[in-house]
């Protein structure tokens, strides 16, 4: 038996309460030669972007410094919520003393302190969608040109 649809409200809550609460989510890129890569990555909320770290030699860095288009996802296929943004490079030097310490708690650790040099990028949401079952798959909008509905 399927849930009854949740209507817009309780999906903005939702949403709100996974990219909160959550600490992995799935990252696709594309835009260099590699090609399309998939990655779990942790990531650190503020409210408005994501933060994610990753190798700057990794495929995933290369695809987004050379194309900043990302698509995130977060959670199982039966509660999914999907992010597309675009994703702006910041060097370790220009993260702050404060992001980076929170970075590393939420995370459970800390690229400033690994030997291989790591890439932070901010990631700023443009469209998210949210559904559990095909019965929610109208309405899945939450967001829309990096505005959230409601």
């Amino acid at each position: 038996m399927t849930d009854a649809p949740r209507g817009l409200e309780e999906r903005l809550r939702d949403t709100r309460a996974k990219l909160e609460n959550d600490v992995d989510l799935w990252v696709a890129t594309s835009g260099s030669p590699d090609g399309v890569h998939l990655v779990p990555l942790s990531y650190l909320w503020n409210g408005t972007t994501l933060l994610i770290s990753t190798p700057r030699a990794s495929i995933t860095a290369r695809n987004l410094l050379a194309d900043g288009r990302v698509r995130l996802s977060l959670g199982p296929t039966r509660d999914v919520v999907v992010i597309d943004g675009t994703a702006e490079p910041l060097a370790t030097a220009d993260l702050s003393p404060e992001t980076g310490d929170a970075f590393a708690t939420r995370t459970g650790f800390d690229p400033r302190e690994l030997d291989e040099p790591y890439q932070y990028f901010v990631i700023r949401p443009r469209r998210i969608q949210s559904w559990r079952e095909a019965n929610e798959l109208r309405g899945r909008d939450l967001m829309r040109e990096g505005r959230w509905l409601g």
